[in-house]
């Protein structure tokens, strides 16, 4: 007999990842900032993106499993049929991240470097030999 699994299907799995989805963009996260001459405190709301551990957190939150890791890593290849679905899952999650970077509503820097855009140059140090050694 196999072992239970928290999530049943990989159906209720994007279930559960678009209910996470539509938490997240309904409670953005609310900051504290001081604005004018007289830095009158104001609070602004800075939308919240989408991040893998933070649908982890949801689900335990919601008493649905506390993690996720064998789903993603389909453990021992017991979890094959959520492969697709936690591929979409993170596509969604990158997505979100990537475009929330390219047009400033999420620092840019720190979404290039979660999701390995960051660009990369070569760098080469030359030392001279000098002609008359001592």
């Amino acid at each position: 007999m196999g072992k239970h699994k928290y999530i049943e299907t990989p159906e209720k799995m994007w279930d559960y990842f678009l209910q996470y989805k539509a938490y997240v963009k309904s409670n953005p996260i609310v900051v504290k900032d001081w604005v004018g001459k007289d830095a009158q405190d104001v609070y602004r709301e800075k939308e919240r993106p989408l991040t893998v551990d933070g649908f982890e957190c949801w689900c335990a939150d919601n008493e649905i499993i506390s993690d996720l890791s064998n789903y993603f890593a389909n453990s021992d290849n017991k979890y094959s049929d959520y492969s697709t679905i936690c591929s979409r899952i993170r596509k969604a999650v990158r997505t979100d991240q990537i475009e929330g970077g390219m047009v400033g509503i999420y620092n840019p820097s720190i979404t290039q470097r979660l999701n390995g855009l960051v660009e990369k140059s070569e760098h080469t140090v030359k030392q001279e030999q000098p002609l008359f050694p001592e």
